[in-house]
């Protein structure tokens, strides 16, 4: 039969043998979502790079064809660069409402869920 002091170092055997196996998982845990982070940054960046340039050319086109239908090139361009900047005008008085209340709305969602 074993004694008690020998079931008591049996038991902190196991317990640290189950630390580092938790603390293990978790280095994995971490180690997988940064790994999907990333991923999903890069993934997003290079979108982010393919319509910029998409629309960087298209933008140059236009500005060389109203600046052509106009006679003077730099005209195309000081009328595609005042429609950006309404665009932007607009963008930045509105856009607040349009990213803040759908952000509001999922993090309600979100802990109606987890029962916070």
């Amino acid at each position: 039969m074993e004694t008690p002091a020998n079931l008591i170092e049996m038991l902190f055997e196991r317990i640290e043998a189950y630390g580092k196996t938790i603390l293990e998982l978790l280095k994995f845990k971490v180690l997988e979502a940064a790994s999907n982070l990333i991923t999903k940054l890069v993934s997003r960046l290079i979108i982010l790079i393919m319509v910029v340039l998409c629309v960087s050319f298209f933008s140059i086109g236009i500005a060389l064809y109203i600046g052509e239908l106009l006679e003077k090139l730099y005209y195309g361009f000081f009328i595609v660069a005042a429609f950006y900047f309404v665009l932007g005008t607009i963008l930045f008085f509105s856009l607040h409402k349009w990213i803040k209340e759908p952000i509001d709305d999922l993090m309600i969602t979100a802990l109606d869920t987890e029962g916070v």
